[in-house]
């Protein structure tokens, strides 16, 4: 499966099924996007790959990476040391986005109060892979 930014100069392929599906309601992912949440596909770092284009990380906090096209800005990875191993790609940046749809709600209790949660997915209060 592959995928890319806004403007197409970074492209990734992944193999594999990824370790998480989720969909993310803190405050970094909005604040990191502009949306009101973020889709997120985890994958083992061995099973991606980059395949052109240049990202430019920001650190939020020590320990936390937002990798974005360092041309149009679009959010494409997530890294923290706390997973080493595991790249988190945003979901919509996939050519065909609906390949890894989420299977679990997180970081729920930052959720906005106008916003509506999927009843047909379990939800966290927090991060799933760390609980």
């Amino acid at each position: 499966m592959e995928g890319g930014c806004f403007c197409g100069r970074v492209r990734y392929r992944v193999d594999g099924a990824p370790l998480a599906a989720t969909l993310c309601h803190c405050q970094s992912c909005r604040r990191a996007t502009g949306g009101v949440n973020v889709a997120w596909a985890v994958f083992e770092n061995a099973a991606f790959e980059q395949l052109s284009g240049d990202v430019a990380w920001h650190s939020s906090s020590p320990g936390i990476r937002w990798g974005h096209c360092a041309n149009c800005g679009s959010l494409v990875l997530y890294c923290r040391d706390s997973r080493p191993d595991h790249t988190d790609i945003t979901t919509v940046t996939f050519d065909d986005p609906n390949a890894f749809p989420p299977t679990v709600e997180i970081w729920v209790e930052n959720k906005l109060a106008w916003e509506q949660l999927n009843a047909a997915l379990p939800n966290r209060p927090r991060s799933s892979l760390n609980e």
